[in-house]
């Protein structure tokens, strides 16, 4: 049985007041049983946040460089990140595919940094509006995927959580039906099978677009959907506890 995840992704949004608003209200709620939660904070955010939640709230970052150290100024290592108590990291987010051109290879290298320092990578994997009209979902989705999974051993694929993400329903207020977001990780579920029937049976697969209170429920009721990787509603803090609930 895989647990639930829920994970916050506030992007390049943000405060200390809003830290101390979720630490306050995440130690005095009881969270449901058997349902993970983690915040993906800006870098700045990321050692406050993690002194200040409790200790079953994971905290995430938002991407990591590809290189463990040296001359390169504005990024943060996966090493340092670990360092701060970070436990997992996201990759391949729709917007660094797109506003920062990280292509399969450059994915694949993040991957790997973050799997060498203990970190567990939240693989981000979605096509656009143009690719799904063009009936390419899949193969854009599944090609993504493999592109990750050819290179990793058996015990490093184990070590994934992946997030559907369709780009067309990411900060637009669209969202993907419930049938069209299982029919997708339907889909990424045969694939993880065609490697390994375990690895198909235990990784966490989250849905990542445009997931809130009005629409959780539904969403998170698919088979083959094992939570969510939230955005604007992540900020609220009433919204974020209302999705965690609809996983309980």
């Amino acid at each position: 049985m895989r647990a639930p995840l829920i994970a916050g992704n506030w992007k390049m949004n943000g405060s200390l007041e809003l830290v101390a608003t979720f630490a306050e209200e995440l130690s005095r709620t009881a969270l449901p049983g058997g349902v993970e939660v983690a915040l993906m904070v800006p870098f700045p955010y990321l050692e406050v946040a993690r002194s200040r939640l409790p200790e079953t709230v994971g905290v995430g970052a938002q991407t990591l460089s590809d290189q463990p150290s040296g001359a390169f100024t504005g990024e943060v290592s996966g090493g340092m990140l670990a360092d701060l108590g970070v436990q997992m990291v996201l990759v391949g987010h729709s917007e660094r595919r797109t506003l920062y051109r990280e292509d399969d290879a450059a994915v694949l290298a993040r991957v790997r940094a973050a799997l060498g320092v203990g970190l567990v990578p939240v693989l981000c994997l979605g096509e656009t509006l143009e690719e799904r009209d063009a009936e390419r979902t899949e193969a854009v989705v599944l090609g993504q995927l493999e592109a990750v999974l050819d290179a990793l051993t058996a015990d490093e694929r184990q070590r994934l959580v992946l997030a559907y993400e369709p780009v067309w329903a990411i900060g637009t207020g669209r969202t993907a039906t419930p049938d069209q977001a299982q029919q997708v990780h339907a889909a990424i579920r045969a694939r993880l099978a065609s490697y390994d029937a375990q690895l198909a049976e235990t990784t966490k697969v989250l849905y990542g677009g445009s997931m809130k209170p009005s629409n959780a429920v539904e969403l998170l009721a698919q088979p083959d959907i094992d939570g969510g990787l939230i955005g604007g509603a992540s900020l609220q803090v009433d919204d974020f506890l209302a999705i965690c609930h609809s996983a309980g």
